[in-house]
């Protein structure tokens, strides 16, 4: 199989608790509608000219092989705050970029990776024309995880 480059992304995020540590993320994933994907983890370009999805993609069948940009947050300790984002950059003429961020709660790690994104565009010389952020944030019950993800998909 020769793979393509992607022609649309779907940012999406959840957070859950579980039995374990695997279940809170597995349970997260569900939430997100990424739990029954085969998820590739992939490093934070985004091809040039790419459409952003608000829905999933409805051809993204159980067991696809699907590349994804993701970060996840767990924790064990009752009362704990786990929190996780991912900032996408975007601009007109080229490639954008994707950054991820966990810690103890959206609003540090949403504001952290806006500034990863902003200085990854900084570093390439490229002017940042868009920037989204999608996160998710959980209180720790038991064992709880929190998770964000873009996935990169074909249309």
């Amino acid at each position: 199989m020769r793979w393509t480059t992607p022609t649309c992304i779907w940012p999406t995020a959840g957070h859950a608790e579980g039995l374990t540590e695997l279940n809170a993320f597995d349970n997260a994933l569900l939430m997100a509608g990424i739990g029954n994907l085969n998820l590739i983890k992939v490093s934070s370009i985004v091809p040039a000219g790419v459409r952003m999805l608000d829905v999933r993609p409805d051809d993204l069948e159980p067991g696809a092989l699907v590349p994804t940009v993701y970060t996840v947050k767990m924790s064990d300790t009752p009362g704990d705050v786990v929190a996780a984002a991912v900032g996408i950059g975007l601009r007109r003429d080229g490639h954008g970029m994707i950054f991820e961020n966990t810690g103890g709660s959206r609003d540090a790690v949403e504001d952290t990776v806006s500034r990863m994104v902003r200085e990854g565009f900084a570093q390439r010389g490229m002017e940042l024309d868009e920037l989204l952020v999608f996160s998710s944030e959980h209180k720790v019950e038991r064992i709880g995880c929190a998770v964000a993800a873009v996935v990169l998909w074909w249309r």
